[in-house]
C-alpha cells in the first residue's frame, strides 16, 4: 500500500494574456503576467513509465497542454490547502552585519518575573513614607509581606530614596544574616549615600568589605572616588584611585574623568597628563567631560599651548565637542588672553550647529570687554537679537558692565531699557550700578541723580559700588550738598562703607581744597566711614610730627586696608598734600609707599633707556614721582656716572572714552619745571628726552643757583 506525502509548493506560473498579433511579443512585460499557485502532492507508489519527451508538441501549445504530463504523474487528486507565504525580513543596509547570536543568552533578573514584586514595591513605598526615625522604620519593617531573599532585598534596597533609610535597611539586613551580603548590596547602598554626600559612611562600608573579604569591583571604587570629589575631599579621591590601580582594576570612563578633575583642582598638571596618557595607552577613549576638565585646567593656568593640545586631541580621536566643552574652552581662551582665538572657536561652534547658551555668550562678552573690542561686542549683541539667542540676567549685567568699561553710554541705555521691558531679567542693583558707573565716568550728573531717585521709587537698593560711583560723579562736579545727601541716604539704607568708598571720599577732598566748608562736609562723611583716616589727614599738616611717626601711623592704616585700596589711598593722600602745599609730606608718602611695595615697576632701567612709569599714579603722585626722579638724575650727573641715551616717562595713552588722561596734567607740570621732555610722536603717552638734553638742563640749573660766599 502506498503512503501518500502531500506538501504545498509555491510554483509561480506565468499565464500570458491574449497576444495581439499586431504587437511584438517583447512588448508584453513580464510584470503584467498573472501569477497563480498550485499545490503539488507526492505519493509513494509503484513507478510508472516516464513520459515520452520525444513526442512531438504542437506549436503554440497552451500551458495546460505543457503541464499535462506532470499532472498525470505527480499531482494528487486531493490537493492540500495552500500555506501562507512568510513575510520577508528587512535588513538595514547601513548597519553592519549582525554577529551570530549565542545560544546562551544573558539571564534576566529573576525578580522581574517575581509575582510578589507589586507587594514588595508597595512595602518599599511605605518605608519611604514613614517618619525619619529608626523606631518608626523598624516598626514598618515588621510588616514585610514576604520572606526576604537576596532578590527581594535588592528590589527593596533599590527603591529606598533617602540615604538614611537605605543605610537603615542595609544594616538591618546585615543583622538578619538571611543570605550572603554580596558586592551589589554595598554598591547600591554606597550610591544612595553618595547622593547625600556621606563620604565617611561610604568609606566605612568599603573598609567593612575589605575586612569581610568581599570583592570591591569597578563600580565600588568609582562610587567612592566620585563621592570624595563631590565632597571636595580630593586627597581621599586620589588615595582610593591609587588603591584601585594596585588591585589591577581598570577605571571606567566616569572614574577617569573624575580623577582627572581631582588632579586638576589640586593643581597637579603633570599627574593629570600622566594619567591621561596612561588611560589612552590602555584603550580609554576620553569623553567630552574629560576634555572639559583638561580645558578648564589649562585655562586656569593661562596655558594656551595646553588648550591647543586639547583641541588637537579631540580632532585626532574624533570626539565632537558639546556645548559644555565649548563653554569651558571659551573661558580658558579668555583667561589665556586670546580673544581672537576665542572668537574663532565661537564661530566654529555655531557652524557645527550648536546653539550658544547664556554661559557661552557671557564668556564671550567678558573676553571682548577685557580686550576692549567694542565693535566685536556690539556685533555679537546684534547677532543675539537677530538669532533670538537666550539672554539671561547675568548676560544682561555683563553687557552693561562691558559698556561701562568701554564708555558706550548709548548702547548701555538701549540694553537697560530692554531689561526694563523684560519679564524675567528686570534691572537689579548691579544693573543700576553699571549705569551709575557710566554716567559718573562721563560726568553726566543729572542722569546719575535721576537714576538714583528712580532706584528709590522702584525699590531697588543702592549697593556700595553704586554709592561710590555716584559720589565720585558728584565730587568731580563739586556738588557737595548732593554728595552728602547721597551718602547719608545710603547709610540709612544699610550700605556699609568699604575701602573703595573711603578712597573715593579721599579723592573728593583733594578736589575741594579751594573751599574749606566743602572740605569739612566731605571729611564729616569720611569720619563716619573711617575715623582713623581723617585723623591721619590732620597729622599730615602738623609740622611737629616727624617722618618716623608719619611712617608708623601710615603703616598702621595700610595694614587694616584691603590690598587693592592701599595704592589709591596713598595716591589720594599725596594729592591732598600737594593741594595744601605740603610738598615735603607728599615726597615722604611717596617714599613710604615705594618702600612698602605700593608702586612696583615705577623705575625701569636698560643700557639704552631709563624710564619712569607713572600710569598707575594719580596726578599729584605722578608729579611728585617726576620731581623725585629729576632730583635723582641731577645727583647722578653731578657724580658723573654712566647714563643711557634715552630717558622717558610713561603716563599711559588713556584709551578709555571717559579717561581724564594723565598726559595733559603731566605735560603742564613738565612745562612748569622747564624740563627737556617732549611728547613722543611714535608712542602715545610717552615723554622722551635725550642724554645730552638732560645733562644740559641739569648743568643750566646748577649754574643758575646763587653763589654763596
Amino acid at each position: 500500500m502506498s503512503a501518500t506525502l502531500s506538501t504545498a509548493l509555491d510554483v509561480p506560473c506565468s499565464i500570458p494574456p491574449t497576444l495581439d498579433p499586431r504587437r511584438p511579443i517583447w512588448f508584453n512585460s513580464p510584470n503584467r503576467l498573472r501569477s497563480r499557485r498550485c499545490t503539488i502532492s507526492c505519493s509513494k507508489s509503484p513507478p510508472k513509465a516516464p513520459p515520452d519527451l520525444s513526442e512531438p508538441r504542437p506549436e503554440n501549445s497552451s500551458l495546460s497542454d505543457q503541464l499535462r504530463h506532470i499532472s498525470t504523474t505527480i499531482l494528487s487528486d486531493n490537493p492540500t490547502q495552500l500555506l501562507a507565504k512568510p513575510k520577508s525580513t528587512w535588513v538595514n543596509p547601513t548597519r553592519p552585519k549582525p554577529s551570530v547570536i549565542s545560544l546562551q543568552r544573558q539571564k534576566r533578573s529573576q525578580y522581574s518575573y517575581n509575582p510578589r514584586i507589586r507587594d514588595l514595591k508597595l512595602f518599599a513605598k511605605k518605608l519611604n513614607e514613614c517618619e525619619p526615625s529608626e523606631a518608626a522604620f523598624m516598626e514598618v519593617l515588621e510588616e514585610i509581606p514576604h520572606p526576604l531573599n537576596s532578590e527581594n532585598a535588592l528590589l527593596v534596597l533599590n527603591s529606598l530614596r533617602p540615604w538614611q533609610k537605605t543605610l537603615l535597611f542595609f544594616n538591618w539586613m546585615n543583622t538578619q544574616d538571611l543570605f550572603p551580603m554580596e558586592t551589589i548590596f554595598y554598591n547600591v547602598t554606597m550610591k544612595s549615600l553618595r547622593f547625600g554626600r556621606q563620604f565617611q559612611l561610604i568609606e566605612d562600608l568599603a573598609n567593612d568589605m575589605i575586612d569581610k573579604g568581599i570583592e570591591l569591583d569597578n563600580i565600588t571604587y568609582s562610587t567612592i572616588i566620585t563621592c570624595a570629589k563631590r565632597c571636595n575631599l580630593f586627597d581621599k579621591a586620589v588615595e582610593w584611585f591609587e588603591r584601585m590601580y594596585k588591585t589591577g582594576l581598570m577605571p571606567d570612563e566616569v572614574t577617569y574623568s573624575a580623577v582627572l578633575d581631582v588632579y586638576a583642582k589640586l593643581g597637579k598638571v603633570e599627574e593629570v597628563m600622566s594619567l591621561y596618557e596612561r588611560g589612552r595607552a590602555s584603550g580609554w577613549k576620553p569623553d567630552p567631560i574629560a576634555f572639559s576638565v583638561l580645558g578648564k585646567m589649562f585655562g586656569e593656568a593661562g596655558d594656551y599651548d595646553g588648550i591647543r593640545f586639547v583641541l588637537q586631541e579631540m580632532k585626532s580621536i574624533e570626539v565632537k565637542p558639546n556645548l559644555v566643552v565649548y563653554n569651558t574652552l571659551l573661558q580658558a581662551m579668555g583667561k589665556a588672553g586670546k580673544p581672537g582665538l576665542a572668537r574663532s572657536l565661537f564661530e566654529e561652534m555655531v557652524e557645527s550647529g550648536l546653539k550658544p547658551d547664556e554661559k557661552t555668550l557671557t564668556a564671550l562678552v567678558k573676553i571682548y570687554g577685557r580686550a576692549r573690542w567694542a565693535r566685536d561686542a556690539l556685533e555679537l549683541r546684534e547677532r543675539m537679537r537677530a538669532n533670538g539667542w537666550p539672554m539671561d540676567f547675568i548676560l544682561y549685567n555683563t553687557l552693561l558692565s562691558m559698556c561701562a568699561d568701554l564708555g558706550l553710554e548709548e548702547d548701555a541705555e538701549i540694553l537697560f531699557e530692554d531689561m526694563k521691558g523684560s519679564e524675567h531679567s528686570r534691572p537689579d542693583s548691579w544693573s543700576y550700578t553699571a549705569m551709575l558707573n557710566i554716567y559718573g565716568s562721563g560726568g553726566n550728573v543729572e542722569k546719575a541723580m535721576k537714576l538714583f531717585e528712580e532706584m528709590s521709587e522702584v525699590g531697588v537698593d543702592l549697593n556700595v559700588m553704586g554709592c561710590t560711583c555716584l559720589i565720585q560723579c558728584l565730587g568731580r562736579a563739586k556738588r557737595i550738598d548732593d554728595l552728602v545727601r547721597v551718602f547719608e541716604v545710603s547709610m540709612e539704607r544699610g550700605v556699609r562703607p568699604d575701602d573703595r568708598l573711603c578712597g573715593c571720599l579721599l579723592s573728593v577732598v583733594s578736589y575741594c581744597e579751594e573751599t574749606e566748608e566743602d572740605v569739612n562736609k566731605v571729611l564729616a562723611c569720611l569720619r563716619k566711614a573711617n575715623p582713623e583716616l581723617v585723623l591721619f589727614i590732620g597729622l599730615l599738616g602738623n609740622e611737629e610730627i616727624d617722618f618716623e611717626a608719619i611712617k608708623e601711623k601710615f603703616k598702621s592704616i595700610l595694614s587694616s586696608t584691603n590690598v587693592d585700596a592701599r595704592r589709591p589711598f596713598c595716591n589720594c593722600l599725596i594729592d591732598i598734600c600737594r593741594s595744601r602745599n605740603l610738598h615735603g609730606r607728599a615726597h615722604e608718602l611717596l617714599y613710604i609707599g615705594t618702600v612698602l611695595g605700593l608702586y612696583p615697576g615705577l623705575h625701569t632701567k636698560t643700557s639704552e633707556e631709563w624710564r619712569l612709569n607713572v600710569r598707575s599714579l594719580s596726578v599729584g603722585a605722578a608729579q611728585t614721582a617726576f620731581e623725585e626722579w629729576l632730583g635723582t638724575l641731577a645727583k647722578i650727573i653731578e657724580q658723573q656716572e654712566a647714563l643711557p641715551k634715552i630717558f622717558s616717562a610713561n603716563t599711559g595713552a588713556g584709551t578709555h572714552k571717559f579717561s581724564q588722561g594723565l598726559a595733559g596734567a603731566f605735560e603742564e607740570h613738565v612745562k612748569k619745571l622747564a624740563a627737556p621732555f617732549r611728547q613722543s610722536e611714535e608712542k602715545a603717552g610717552f615723554f622722551v628726552a635725550t642724554r645730552e638734553e638732560i645733562v644740559s638742563w641739569v648743568q643750566s640749573r646748577i649754574s643758575s643757583l646763587p653763589v654763596t660766599a
